[in-house]
């Protein structure tokens, strides 16, 4: 399995607490963000691993510096978002492989992390039923299959908030590739990622997965954060153990 973690991006949300850090470089705990979920990849068995990098991404490459990772580069992750960040790394999708996709500002829990391993069906992206009214980017979703998605959505179109981490097998990962090209092809540089996803929900089944009872968190906002300093047991914010 391969996986890749999109680490481009500037943070603007919680940009005022990173002194020009990127915002997967925030200390947890005693232990950098983007580095444990490295390792918790490597304990995994995902040997094989990729990091975009894009804003001040120095920072990162020096603080992972111990790990053998291939690292791609967005120059223009100021003015595009992560669908360009994932085109920069469209040659690592061969030879094709199962692999798994995640956001760098995501952290969750190892027991959430083997539920993720565990499951097969493909493409699968990964929801929070527990969190509906206080949900960032929100699902809709009917026996585990994606219907409806977007911040905008309101009341019983809410099933779940998407956590940031979607997987697939191989034989997906060629789609997957080849809608990464054609869009990027008609200039659709502003979107996410996860829009290839969404592009195909009128085409194919793409399930959900969900996650309700483990702990994640996203780091866009200092109450993120916090969570998940709680989750580990700290009582303080630090942003990074350099400082």
């Amino acid at each position: 399995m391969k996986a890749i973690i999109l680490a481009a991006g500037r943070g603007t949300r919680i940009s005022r607490y990173l002194s020009g850090r990127p915002k997967c470089t925030v200390d947890i705990g005693g232990e950098i963000l983007i580095e444990y979920t490295i390792k918790m990849l490597l304990s995994k068995g995902v040997n094989d691993i990729a990091v975009v990098v894009g804003y001040n991404n120095k920072v990162i490459k020096d603080l992972l510096k111990e790990y053998s990772i291939q690292y791609f580069y967005n120059p223009f992750y100021d003015v595009t978002n992560s669908i360009a960040s994932m085109w920069f790394a469209k040659e690592y999708f061969y030879p094709l492989d199962d692999m798994i996709i995640m956001n760098a500002d995501v952290f969750v829990e190892e027991a959430l992390f083997d539920q993720i391993m565990e499951i097969e069906k493909s493409p699968i992206m990964f929801a929070d039923d527990s969190r509906k009214e206080c949900a960032d980017y929100k699902f809709k979703y009917t026996n585990g299959i994606l219907e409806k998605y977007g911040k905008e959505l309101e009341g019983s179109d809410i099933t779940g908030e998407y956590i940031g981490i979607a997987k697939f097998d191989k034989d997906f990962a060629k789609q997957f590739h080849e809608r990464l090209i054609d869009m990027i092809a008609h200039q659709n540089h502003s979107v996410w990622w996860e829009n290839i996803l969404y592009d195909m929900v009128s085409e194919r089944e793409i399930y959900v997965g969900e996650v309700s009872g483990k702990f994640w968190a996203e780091v866009d906002y200092i109450e993120d954060y916090e969570r998940i300093l709680e989750f580990r047991g700290c009582n303080r914010n630090i942003f990074s153990k350099n400082e």
